[in-house]
């Protein structure tokens, strides 16, 4: 016996139906309700004890019909030109209707072959009302048979139900061809949405941490020979920067966060007053208890303006505020260093506040950014950043009321007025 030899378990045995290929499984199986129609009206058709040459007509006729349903089974029978489909349906209407004279109702499943192939072939508008007909044209074979109504019910219903078994499955199966061969490129822009997601993930998390550390790293040359004391105080927040932002790459990974706006906002403070910028914070308790997704996109968003403060402008102050205003939550950045016409050279610059407003419109919020150059020197003027999210019914129970009017105290009332 081989070493490697698996034992016959009833997951062994079925393993070629899981591994079968879905398209050929979905054929295979409309193939089998096809020959079940098939053999029934055979089975029917011997039960009447015809003649000889009735029976080799009937069974020859059988198998002819059986053909032409095949035919219009197959993928793409639909975009056949409009004549060949007229001339097979045709060629099946009459193989349908013709035998009735001879085996009476128990050639009735063939009609609902015909039914189906209308659905199959013909435009809605058109095919629809077609196969109503054919299930209610039985009514006269059956009247001729003086029938009971229950049984001339019956057996409309059983020609109208084989011709929807059979438009079904054959529809099935097409789609079922059709998701397996998009399979490559929905593997594709499945991958492309990943990659997407790990770059934004990247860039929004990593690119303020990094931020941080360049400009601790640089308050370090200049207080490492002069102030020891506060020389070591900047290496313990900088190694905390460091583990926090490792912590940020694991969680990027994992395809989880959920940060808190209230830490962010002190860790912010720490940089802004670091780098020498005076910063006015004004913080609602009650933003903390929003949901946790919509929180982590607001501490994204404060992450991302504090980095393009640090890069890409020369503040000296800088207001943070995060309120709730009539069932909204929302975080203001405004800062006095805001660069007109200002380009980043970096190549890779330049997606901070796509990604930022793509995140809001997940949750259902907006970015609006604000710049005033007017009246200002250097071409530097005021810059504000808000983020809006909606907060839900419960949070806003549970939230106390506000007790100030969100605005920085040491900020100008005509920056801060408008836009939002």
């Amino acid at each position: 016996m081989r070493s490697d030899a698996q034992p016959d378990t009833a997951a062994t045995r079925v393993r070629w139906w899981s591994t079968t290929p879905a398209p050929r499984l979905a054929r295979a199986i409309l193939l089998a309700a096809l020959s079940c129609y098939l053999g029934i009206t055979a089975i029917n058709i011997l039960s009447v004890g015809p003649s000889t040459p009735a029976l080799a007509t009937g069974l020859v006729t059988l198998v002819a019909v059986f053909v032409l349903q095949l035919l219009h089974c197959r993928p793409g029978a639909a975009r056949a030109p409009l004549w060949s489909r007229v001339a097979t349906l045709t060629a099946q209407g009459l193989l349908t209707f013709l035998p009735l004279a001879s085996f009476g109702i128990m050639w009735g499943a063939m009609a609902g072959f015909l039914g189906g192939s209308l659905l199959l072939l013909l435009p809605p508008r058109v095919g629809w009302p077609l196969y109503g007909l054919t299930g209610l044209s039985l009514l006269v074979p059956g009247l001729l048979q003086k029938m009971s109504v229950v049984d001339l019910l019956y057996m409309c219903q059983t020609t109208l139900l084989t011709g929807l078994v059979t438009y079904g499955l054959t529809r099935l199966s097409a789609l079922v061809e059709e998701v397996y061969a998009a399979r490559p490129e929905i593997a594709r822009l499945a991958a492309n949405s990943e990659r997407l997601r790990l770059a934004r993930d990247l860039h929004d998390l990593l690119g303020y941490s990094l931020s941080v550390i360049v400009l601790k790293s640089e308050l370090l040359q200049r207080l490492v020979r002069a102030q020891h004391e506060l020389a070591d105080q900047e290496v313990e927040e900088v190694l905390t920067i460091s583990r926090q932002a490792l912590a940020d790459v694991r969680r990027v990974a994992q395809g989880y966060r959920d940060m808190s706006l209230a830490s962010e906002i002190s860790l912010a403070r720490s940089v802004l007053d670091a780098a020498d910028v005076v910063t006015d914070v004004v913080l609602d308790p009650a933003v903390e208890e929003i949901d946790a997704r919509s929180r982590t996109v607001l501490a994204t968003v404060l992450r991302e303006g504090v980095t393009n403060l640090l890069r890409h402008s020369k503040a000296t102050r800088c207001g943070v505020t995060a309120v709730i205003d009539q069932g909204t939550a929302r975080l203001t950045l405004l800062n006095d260093g805001a660069v007109a016409d200002y380009r980043d050279p970096a190549p890779d610059s330049g997606n901070g506040l796509s990604n930022l407003r793509q995140r809001l419109s997940e949750v259902g919020g907006r970015l609006i950014t604000e710049q005033d150059n007017e009246g200002t020197t250097d071409r530097e003027g005021w810059f504000r950043l808000v983020a809006e999210v909606p907060v839900a019914t419960e949070a806003l129970a549970q939230a106390p009321p506000a007790s100030h009017d969100g605005k920085p105290a040491s900020m100008p009332n005509q920056a801060l007025s408008g836009g939002c």
